[in-house]
């Protein structure tokens, strides 16, 4: 199983609203590619004050095909919608894990 790990810190004043649409509309968009067999959100708690607010957003693939037909079918047009709704207003990483 892969683990795909997407970390955002969303600057302060935009949090609330960035987080009810990333779990309303930016979520349901990448689980309907029905490649991910599930996801997590987790918000970090041990952070210095930023001036935001960090959150993991986790994909679970079951292996590196689905992974990247996620990738080359669909990611480009969900990150772009992020960006189009909040450029600017937040940081990103992504990381790929294997469970071993």
């Amino acid at each position: 199983m892969l683990l795909y790990n997407v970390t955002y810190n969303i600057e302060n004043d935009y949090h609330d609203e960035w987080l009810k649409w990333m779990k309303e509309t930016h979520v349901p968009a990448v689980m309907a590619s029905e490649l991910p067999i599930g996801n997590r959100i987790f918000r970090l708690l041990t952070e210095i004050d930023n001036g935001g607010v960090t959150y993991s957003f986790q994909y679970f693939f079951a292996d590196m095909e689905d992974y990247e037909t996620y990738q080359d079918h669909h990611d480009p047009r969900i990150r772009a919608e992020v960006d189009r709704r909040y450029r600017n207003k937040y940081v990103v990483f992504r990381t790929l894990l294997e469970e071993v």
